[in-house]
């Protein structure tokens, strides 16, 4: 027995026409929803939970438009629990209290009862303390759906007592194969004959980067505002220009210009031109690349070609990370642009990623090779009969804490991977190795002055 919900409110309409496209196009059943294969294929964790009944509170997270809301009513239509649908800008602590005491009632009845909380990033901490005791007594089983880092929007508390599902932005196809289905589908404009081309279906693909909302939209708005006669709707080029009107990246089916602009940024990073840098990191917002992405990058840069010379670049970039997570398009471009300016003017060095190639080099020919016994873990009696342990020299013990012992295996001893280079921080790195080097270079004068 469902409550009153928005959910079939919504099935009764007599207006179903005049329901936007994207909600007349709305999925009823797991075999219909697109996209997000690796949650819902048949046989996954989440397609068992709902197949059996069996839903524990839980977090959807991930952009607009990719199906958080989709698989809650989907869910509110295999469920025999109570389903009931909360707004987070709408509803407040008296309404939560009131549906939580009814919630209680029902559970002592042997009743379940489903609250989904959309935009439950929206909710204070105050209205997400409201629902903690129900969730922890199983009066309730919670459903958000956040655009959010919930470990940021959703209290820690509350969080620990969901599983959260990430959700992806959905790729070009699926977005294709969703305006088929609404050209051909009696929900969406399958009596009409629409004389759209190929090429301006993908047009609508790529224009919406992942959000099937928006795909939809944009396909309803070019339709409604094109010319028709008697042979149908004609889509023409000026309408699709009208629609499309924030000039987006202009990807080839493989998204080679995705990749051209992305190598273009980092290219203008290391070569240290900041104009460039902040011109190619705004062809990329401006198209509406997801900001996510362009932050990782930036993260990756910060250590391939800085790395030791400035390790300050590395926590400007994960700081404009987690601030692109808060805040989101179009706030966080200035962020992103304070992290792409920092990683221009710091000083470059490659040092930390040729050093890693160079060791995986050695690790990928040398995996046989055994750990020196003497820097083994000996946390039994066996392993310590065996030598495990034996002779190590503990650091602490000796004058400036470190000795000359052996750590590589027996055929790399003298290899050398990390050669700071004289950019920036590196310059008193390098100082450092060699001040090491030299005192190493004097073991045994170390051993006498060992500590009793």
């Amino acid at each position: 027995m469902h409550q009153n919900t928005l959910f079939e409110q919504e099935e009764t309409k007599p207006d179903e026409v005049f329901r936007p496209l994207a909600d007349r196009m709305r999925p009823q059943t797991l075999e219909e929803y697109a996209g997000q294969k690796q949650l819902v294929q048949k046989g996954s964790l989440l397609w068992k939970m709902i197949q059996n009944d069996q839903i524990p509170s839980m977090i959807f997270w991930g952009p607009p438009g990719v199906g958080k809301t989709t698989l809650a009513r989907i869910i509110a239509h295999q469920t025999k629990a109570n389903f009931i649908d909360f707004s987070a800008v709408q509803s407040g602590i008296k309404e939560i209290k009131a549906v939580m005491k009814q919630a209680e009632l029902d559970r002592k009845a042997g009743k379940k009862t489903i609250v989904f909380v959309d935009e439950i990033h929206r909710f204070n901490k105050a209205q997400q303390d409201a629902f903690l005791p129900y969730v922890e007594k199983g009066s309730i089983i919670l459903i958000g759906a956040t655009t959010e880092n919930p470990s940021f929007e959703v209290n820690s508390a509350l969080l620990s007592r969901c599983r959260t599902f990430v959700l992806q932005s959905l790729e070009r196809e699926d977005l294709k194969q969703l305006i088929y289905h609404a050209l051909s589908s009696q929900q969406g404009f399958g009596q009409m004959h629409i004389d759209i081309r190929e090429e301006d279906i993908d047009k609508i693909a790529a224009f919406s980067n992942g959000d099937a909302r928006f795909c939809l939209n944009t396909l309803e708005m070019v339709i409604i505002n094109s010319p028709s006669d008697v042979d149908g709707v004609h889509v023409s080029q000026d309408i699709i220009k009208q629609c499309l009107q924030k000039r987006s990246l202009l990807y080839d089916k493989q998204g080679e210009e995705h990749y051209n602009i992305i190598s273009a940024l980092h290219k203008s990073v290391r070569n240290s031109d900041v104009q460039a840098a902040i011109y190619w990191l705004a062809r990329m917002l401006e198209a509406g690349e997801d900001p996510l992405y362009v932050a990782r990058r930036l993260v990756r840069m910060a250590s391939e070609d800085i790395g030791m010379a400035d390790s300050r670049a590395l926590e400007i970039c994960i700081a404009a990370y987690n601030a692109a997570h808060y805040l989101g398009m179009p706030e966080c471009n200035v962020h992103l642009t304070h992290a792409v300016v920092y990683l221009c003017l710091a000083p470059k060095s490659n040092a930390l990623e040729v050093a890693y190639n160079a060791a995986k080099e050695d690790a990928r020919k040398t995996l046989e090779q055994p750990v020196p016994l003497h820097i083994r873990n000996a946390p039994t009696k066996l392993m310590k009969d065996l030598g495990y342990g034996e002779n190590y020299e503990y650091s602490h013990d000796y004058a400036y804490h470190m000795t000359d012992m052996q750590c590589l295996p027996d055929s790399l001893v003298g290899r050398e991977y990390y050669q700071p280079s004289d950019q920036g921080s590196e310059q008193k790195v390098k100082k450092r190795m060699e001040q090491i080097n030299a005192i190493k270079a004097n073991y045994h004068r170390l051993r006498r002055m060992k500590k009793s």
